[in-house]
């Protein structure tokens, strides 16, 4: 991994951090119940102001720049050599605007919805897009971990106060799986601060380690990051979660802080463990092929919308993990494609069930039918990001998963094969639902009674369409950004690090 420069462009990575943290302590502080248009408002305009400082990294991105860009160092606690350390390289750079666009959506979706402590709930998303920006964008380990474990505490707060009638259950498990999966990448950051004197994570990329201490380190990574994923077989905590969160905690839940689980891999265990992850990566491999296939088969007899698209996560979320341990330029950049998409298509579909819920307080797939009788504009959005869910071609969520099959197939044909699987599956539980929910005959008086979107409703569900059509139709600003990075990563993994 190449070692980076201070960079002399503004400090956008600690606008894009700071920004909506700083905006949601004002809303936090000035927000009334008796004044929620005000604080409804201020929400907005702190959301896009600082989706608009997340734009200069996409405009003045160097494509054939090696190693991190935009980078800011600052002494935080000198004492114990730790750096406020920010930098981000083209496996990271979508996922700052990603985060604070979605923010802007998640604010807009619960404009109307949320009428009971709204300052409380808006400042709640503002902090947390300003945390997992942080966690995309540090370059300091325990800085990373700081942001990381940080990313907890708002959600947990979102859930639990929020979320539906089992939402403490839901909140406490989404915390204790979470914090208890993260205590051993604190102990392995620990020991490699120990072994180098430093927590600079790209000095680490270089440090030789036996393959005894390879294996504990990617064995104390992959328990925070495949709980966080999730992956098989600790993947049980999200169905819950999302059952009970509301619609903009599950939005953000889906698109955002599920990638920092697979973004840890990509930073983390494939370039400071290199011979651990060779070793086991048909362990990492076998465990995605189950979460493509056999949770893909839970999805299709699940009778709550909210927890069909759940399950749908975790089966395309190995599709990531499957593309990251092949080790072939194709699986890895479509792994980071089909992350990008996967926040545009999941939170465009839980904020399509939070559409239907706010009018007839149900999430049961049966409870429904002949929507499209009723509301013809929502059933064309939710019929394409159903069409995007099961990876149809000329939407977003084809490319990733078209790539991670070929790469895979080059590496194993009959991983491969077994991969793409997940394409039929994913077909069948998407279109299964729409059938039910949106064609036929009025099920009942509950769907005789639903109006069309407002145009609130329109705007927010538009703008995820137009990225999700974009994105599928136009991958290459994508993919651009992202060849040399990926080529950097593949490169150091494939050297040994054994001393």
């Amino acid at each position: 991994m190449m070692q980076s420069t201070i960079s002399t462009l503004p400090p956008y990575l600690s606008l894009a951090i700071w920004l909506p943290i700083v905006f949601g302590l004002i809303v936090l502080a000035t927000g009334r119940d008796s004044n929620t248009g005000f604080t409804r408002v201020l929400t907005l305009i702190g959301s896009i102001v600082s989706f608009g400082a997340t734009i200069p990294l996409i405009t003045n991105f160097d494509n054939a720049a090696h190693g991190m860009q935009f980078v800011e160092k600052a002494p935080w606690i000198e004492r114990f050599n730790i750096w406020y350390s920010l930098g981000i390289d083209g496996l990271s750079l979508w996922f700052v605007p990603l985060t604070a666009f979605i923010t802007i959506i998640v604010v807009i979706s619960a404009w109307e919805v949320i009428q009971k402590r709204v300052a409380q709930y808006m400042g709640a998303f503002l902090i947390l897009s300003g945390i997992m920006i942080g966690v995309f964008a540090a370059t300091d380990g325990l800085l990373f971990y700081f942001f990381f474990e940080a990313t907890l505490i708002p959600m947990y707060i979102i859930i639990g106060i929020w979320g539906g009638e089992n939402r403490v259950y839901a909140s406490f498990k989404f915390f204790l799986y979470t914090f208890f999966g993260s205590l051993l990448t604190l102990v392995a950051i620990v020991y490699l601060y120990n072994q180098t004197g430093s927590w600079d994570i790209l000095h680490w990329h270089k440090t030789p380690l036996t393959m005894t201490e390879q294996i504990f380190i990617f064995l104390a990574f992959f328990m925070a990051f495949a709980v966080k994923v999730p992956m098989f077989p600790v993947h049980t905590w999200l169905p819950d979660v999302h059952v009970e969160a509301p619609t903009g905690g599950s939005a953000v839940l889906a698109a955002i802080m599920l990638k920092l689980g697979a973004y840890g891999f990509i930073r983390f265990s494939l370039p400071i463990t290199p011979d651990a992850s060779h070793y086991l990566s048909g362990f990492v491999i076998t465990l995605s092929l189950i979460a493509v296939i056999y949770v893909g088969l839970v999805a299709l007899v699940q009778k709550d919308m909210k927890k069909l698209v759940a399950y749908s996560s975790i089966a395309h979320m190995g599709f990531v993990t499957l593309g990251f341990f092949v080790f072939n330029n194709m699986a890895v950049q479509g792994a980071i494609m089909q992350m990008i998409s996967h926040g545009f298509v999941s939170g465009a579909m839980f904020l399509c069930i939070g559409v239907l819920y706010d009018q007839a307080h149900s999430r049961q797939i049966a409870d429904y039918g002949g929507v499209v009788n009723k509301m013809p504009k929502f059933a064309a959005f939710f019929i394409l990001f159903s069409m995007a869910n099961c990876g149809l071609p000329a939407t977003s969520g084809f490319v990733g998963e078209f790539m991670v099959i070929l790469g895979a197939t080059q590496y194993n044909f009959w991983i491969g094969l077994l991969a793409a699987t997940a394409l039929i599956f994913g077909a069948a539980y998407s279109l299964w639902m729409a059938k039910r929910v949106i064609f036929g005959k009025v099920a009942n008086h509950h769907v005789a009674e639903l109006v069309d979107l407002n145009k609130r409703e329109f705007f927010m569900l538009g703008i995820l369409a137009l990225a999700t059509l974009y994105m599928g139709l136009y991958p290459a600003p994508f993919t651009d950004t992202m060849q040399t990075s990926v080529a950097d990563l593949l490169a150091h993994v494939a050297h040994s690090k054994l001393p």
